[in-house]
């Protein structure tokens, strides 16, 4: 058990050092892009990744003062959309309803970032490619770097995990860990976090 675990925290350090940071900060820069023109963020992610999603439009409203929203967050809209449209198309449309535009851009969070071929998270590849077509920016945070919205975002940052086994726990670990430090950045943060500012004299 002990040796699992190892593994688990060895694998997650070599995912962390090979992280490409001039990518995560072309992400930084895109988003003051997108403070400047007063543009909004979409955060797109499914089951693990749409947790993360809504964690992170608390942090880029709060933190970054950006205006974010993720699909996943309304039950009543996800489940209705899924049932009358279909599951494919329920971020597409989402993003047609908030009537996206090239102000605004898409991040998203996932572990494969989509696969035409096998049919997986085309719902991810659906709102990406309608992304595109409006001519707004995108960001995918994966850990498969041949996925879809990998290949076709405008910055994509690859969360390289060495071992397969340990692909989805790292990669949404990660996700966590990169969108963090994008929030976190001088050049977005525009509110303090409370305990930084609180003394550790308790």
């Amino acid at each position: 058990m002990k040796k699992y675990l190892s593994e688990y925290c060895l694998k997650t350090i070599t995912t962390l050092q090979s992280l490409e940071l001039e990518k995560i900060m072309d992400a930084v820069l895109l988003l003051c892009d997108l403070k400047k023109n007063n543009g909004r963020l979409f955060i797109l992610g499914v089951g693990g990744s749409a947790a993360n999603a809504s964690h992170a439009v608390n942090d880029f409203r709060k933190i970054a003062n950006i205006e974010a929203y993720a699909a996943t967050d309304n039950v009543s809209e996800l489940t209705a959309r899924t049932n009358d449209n279909g599951w494919q198309n329920v971020f597409s449309d989402w993003l047609a309803c908030s009537r996206l535009t090239t102000n605004d851009l898409v991040m998203i969070f996932s572990v494969g970032a989509g696969s035409v071929t096998q049919n997986l998270s085309v719902n991810l590849i659906k709102a990406l490619d309608y992304a595109n077509n409006c001519q707004a920016k995108s960001i995918t945070i994966a850990g498969r770097q041949q996925g879809y919205c990998m290949q076709h975002s405008t910055c994509s940052i690859h969360l390289s995990v060495s071992d397969n086994d340990f692909l989805t726990p790292i990669s949404e670990a990660m996700q966590a860990v990169v969108w963090h430090a994008i929030v976190s950045h001088p050049a977005l943060k525009q509110s303090e976090m409370t305990w930084e500012n609180i003394k550790n004299d308790q």
